[in-house]
């Protein structure tokens, strides 16, 4: 029996070679070429996020727990929820975790606001055109089946270690669910409302705001939640490339073996993912109540 039956044939390994290499020197290439005009791009993020960790770590910490509460008040008009918020970072504060839950707690914040923002119009532009979903679904499908570690190769390689290379890591990581549920939500919007609203001579702006969005409020909710939860898991991985936060204490405790170091830092990120998972779930829902309410 002919040998390429029973061995799968394979490229000549200096093929193989000169591919691999190939591919490392050119992005190199690209690297050295756009890697300082590209940090210079993302300089204006870094002092945002800079300035906005520098404001939660110098603020005090009952006026943090103030702030916190009056947000969850504000999402959840539920006390129970405020008493829930407040003691879970009153907990955190006790355990000695606080500085690095308030860089954690900045870094979500700020990923999440450029994942819904870069999000949201892709959703919007999916759920308008076939041909524009068609495209972008096998990329999506692509980010959501990547392992973890691959999104940290490029950047690290582009833009080194730091806070920049971490937000972009967690930003693409995280963006999908809030794309695809944009979309979904939208295009599930009954389409005899949509032809009521053309009957009444609304233009697609108008259709766009006034009916399709407010209508697709949960599923657009419930994408915004699970780019929150995304953003939280990946923050502990992009810890490994130089982002401060709970996720170094988890990654020393593996490394190290500390049982009690990695413990009460992964509470503390669970608690975080269960105050974000509340505070917005709540928040979506009282959204849709408000709109059933004006709209009846």
């Amino acid at each position: 029996m002919p040998e390429w039956l029973i061995t799968f044939p394979e490229l000549n390994r200096e093929t193989l070679r000169a591919m691999r290499r190939s591919l490392d020197e050119g992005y190199r290439g690209f690297s050295r070429t756009f890697g300082e005009s590209i940090e210079n791009f993302f300089d204006p993020l870094l002092a945002f996020l800079v300035w906005f960790e520098r404001l939660l770590l110098a603020s005090p910490w009952w006026l943090v727990l103030i702030a916190l509460g009056a947000i969850a008040f504000g999402a959840s008009r539920s006390v129970k929820m405020v008493a829930g918020v407040v003691a879970a970072f009153a907990v955190i504060g006790v355990l000695g975790m606080w500085e690095d839950t308030m860089r954690t707690l900045a870094i979500i914040c700020v990923c999440t606001v450029i994942a819904v923002a870069i999000g949201l119009p892709i959703g919007i532009a999916m759920s308008r055109s076939d041909r524009t979903q068609g495209a972008i679904l096998p990329i999506l499908d692509v980010m959501q089946t990547m392992p973890i570690f691959v999104y940290l190769i490029p950047v690290v390689m582009l833009l080194g270690l730091g806070k920049v290379p971490g937000v972009i890591a967690v930003v693409v990581y995280a963006l999908p669910p809030v794309i695809r549920l944009t979309n979904l939500g939208i295009r599930l919007v009954d389409k005899d409302i949509l032809e009521a609203t053309d009957a009444f001579g609304a233009g697609s702006w108008q259709r766009l705001v006034s009916v399709q969005l407010p209508l697709a409020l949960p599923n657009i909710m419930a994408g915004v939640n699970q780019t929150i939860m995304l953003a939280l898991s990946m923050v502990v991985i992009a810890s490994m490339i130089g982002v401060k936060g709970l996720g170094q204490p988890v990654l020393q405790a593996v490394t190290n073996q500390y049982f009690a170091l990695g413990l009460f830092n992964g509470a503390a990120v669970v608690a975080l993912a269960i105050v974000f998972d509340r505070v917005s779930q709540n928040y979506g829902r009282r959204l849709q109540r408000h709109r059933q309410i004006i709209s009846s």
